[in-house]
């Protein structure tokens, strides 16, 4: 399916998008480490299809990333959020439209070869010391995690 999209008054492409903060019983968040672009560590992400509802899309998301199957999700508020930065997603579209969710999953973590370089559980100590994707940084920072 092609991503949900709209234009800037600009005439600029934008896309719709969700991210899930995805935590475990130890306080840690699951991070990917992605071979496609943008690079770096990120929480699991991705497109909101045409016609796809965000929080179907964030389940599936999730599950496809991680082999995780979500069993609590909750938005997360981005009001006064308007600053996040703009990276070129796999599509070349540099706009994007976050939805965002705490999520607690449930399984067996899986590792797509195709698409990340790695896949794991880290500490907040731990992320600090890491190459975040700038946006996750920005979100990271936003809702105080780091």
């Amino acid at each position: 399916m092609e991503p949900k999209l709209t234009y800037s008054s600009s005439g600029e492409k934008i896309h719709y998008s969700v991210g899930a903060i995805v935590t475990n019983d130890e306080g840690k968040y699951l991070l990917i480490d992605r071979l496609k672009q943008p690079f770096g560590f990120a929480c699991p992400a991705g497109h909101v299809d045409e016609g796809e509802h965000p929080v179907t899309a964030i389940m599936r998301e999730v599950e496809e990333e991680t082999g995780l199957i979500p069993w609590r999700i909750e938005s997360i508020s981005l009001e006064g959020f308007t600053d996040a930065p703009n990276e070129a997603c796999s599509r070349g579209v540099k706009n994007h439209v976050w939805d965002l969710y705490y999520v607690r999953g449930t399984g067996e973590l899986i590792f797509k070869a195709d698409e990340v370089k790695s896949i794991g559980w880290y500490s907040i100590e731990q992320i600090r010391e890491l190459p975040m994707e700038s946006v996750w940084k920005y979100w990271f920072t936003k809702l105080n995690i780091l």
